[in-house]
């Protein structure tokens, strides 16, 4: 048989909720451990989050609300920052769900609705501007030519939440500056953003990149004569594809964009789905819309409040260290130095998780005052859901183009992890290496690294199992 097809029925890809403990590796997956250890329960997250999770009829369901609510929050977050390795950063991020078609991706867009209020609001207050301005160009109009005339008014911003991807180069930095930088892209088809930047016109992929780390941007507008600067963009972003759509978009691990996604790959739902049955259930995009409201008025708080410095505790940070130290150890020996960036750019997508989570927490508590340390249960939380992500991403990556991946498809250190069973003697993994064509002391080798970084352990003489992370 076909081991893609194995994967796919035997062999499910892990998914949250996070509160369950992810299996490794990540590809071939295994079938979930049982609970153990501190595990986030889902009362630990904000109590906002356990409203979006509770109309989920699956784990999947749950991880798409999640990922998204928490994505599109971060774009309306503006006074929210951190200090992360010497810069401010924001919590803007950049996810990108990949599955087959009709794997349930256009969930999603119930995210959507969570920030419509506030994007309504921009452009009512968009419309007000250009009914002043039309005025305004009446009354200049009239007395042009006249003595102490006025000047000519300025057409006033198109002020808005919600960015259209398709768009051209220019057009989506101006908005973007009209918008003191700050945008949501939420696109159903990733080949919607992928065409877009094949254009001439359209290719803006570089100041796309440049957003999520807040980097200047900067294009001239020919009509004005004007050279613009976009000097602190905070863009937040959402996109859902297939795994074909994600090789359009992404054609090599190197130049940048995959690395500031954070991947989940969905499963495909085989169940039919009773499409109408509706008892003692809400109709999904009222109930979220109804959520928006709550979305709104945080928004309105952190508008009208000082700026809000976040940052983790002491001993938080020295977690949070020795836990990237691990993960970058672990995936560097599996996946080479093509993965190096992901993983380090995975550290900054915790802690801007981090920084949504304890925002959240403003609907709770009220306003912080101008310092917010972030709360123990989100830490936990954003380090449960980043082991599960690093996985969905090494899967990903493992998917993009032969071609345009400088390493190998296959990867034998990998597939020997993967081919190893939960438990195995010394014979089992020889035979496994054997059929890998992967000498018997190469093999030792690869096992006592597994031992030392803990990817499997020794509890018995000729006794080994595999372990989590």
């Amino acid at each position: 048989p076909d081991p893609e097809e194995m994967e796919e029925s035997e062999n499910p890809m892990p998914t949250f909720p996070f509160w369950r403990n992810p299996p490794f590796p990540p590809f071939p997956p295994f079938p979930p451990f049982p609970k153990k250890g501190n595990i986030p329960q889902k009362t630990d997250f904000p109590v906002f989050l356990q409203k979006v999770m509770e109309i989920a009829e699956s784990d999947e369901e749950r991880d798409l609300l999640l990922l998204g609510t928490i994505t599109v929050l971060s774009a309306c977050l503006g006074k929210v920052y951190g200090i992360y390795d010497r810069r401010r950063v924001y919590p803007n991020l950049f996810l990108f769900i990949t599955a087959r078609a009709s794997a349930g991706k256009g969930l999603m867009m119930l995210c959507k609705k969570l920030v419509l209020k506030v994007h309504r609001s921009l452009r009512q207050e968009a419309e007000n501007l250009q009914e002043r301005y039309q005025q305004e160009l009446g009354e200049y109009n009239d007395q042009k030519g006249k003595k102490n005339a006025a000047e000519r008014p300025r057409k006033p911003h198109e002020l808005m939440l919600l960015i259209p991807a398709n768009n051209s180069t220019t057009g989506f930095f101006q908005l973007l500056a009209d918008n003191d930088g700050k945008g949501l892209v939420m696109e159903t088809e990733g080949d919607t953003l992928s065409l877009t930047f094949k254009t001439d016109y359209g290719n803006y992929s570089d100041g796309f990149r440049k957003a999520f780390h807040h980097e200047p941007i900067s294009y001239y507008r020919r009509t004005e004569r004007e050279y613009v600067e976009i000097n602190n963009p905070r863009v937040s972003a959402i996109l859902s594809g297939t795994p074909a759509q994600v090789a359009s978009l992404i054609h090599s691990s190197e130049n940048g964009l995959f690395s500031r996604f954070a991947f989940y790959y969905l499963n495909v739902n085989q169940p039919w789905r009773d499409v109408f049955d509706t008892k003692d259930k809400q109709e999904l995009e009222a109930y979220f819309e109804s959520l928006g409201e709550e979305v709104f008025q945080l928004f309105q708080s952190l508008q009208a409040s000082q700026d809000i410095r976040f940052r983790l505790s002491p001993d938080q940070e020295q977690r949070f260290n020795a836990f990237f130290v691990d993960l970058q150890e672990k995936y560097l020996f599996l996946l080479g130095l093509d993965f190096l960036a992901t993983i380090r750019r995975l550290g900054l997508i915790f802690f801007r998780i981090c920084m949504v989570l304890t925002a959240l927490r403003i609907l709770e508590k009220g306003l912080p005052g101008t310092k917010m340390e972030c709360d123990e249960r989100d830490f936990e939380i954003a380090a449960a859901m980043i082991r599960v992500l690093i996985r969905h991403s090494a899967r990903v990556f493992s998917e993009l183009p032969e071609e345009a991946k400088p390493v190998p498809r296959k990867n034998l250190k990998e597939e020997f992890l993967g081919a190893l069973p939960l438990e195995f003697n010394r014979q089992t993994y020889l035979e496994a290496a054997q059929k890998l064509g992967i000498q018997p002391k190469r093999a030792d080798k690869y096992v006592r690294f597994f031992l030392d970084k803990a990817f499997v352990q020794h509890p018995h003489r000729d006794t080994y199992q595999k372990i989590l992370p």
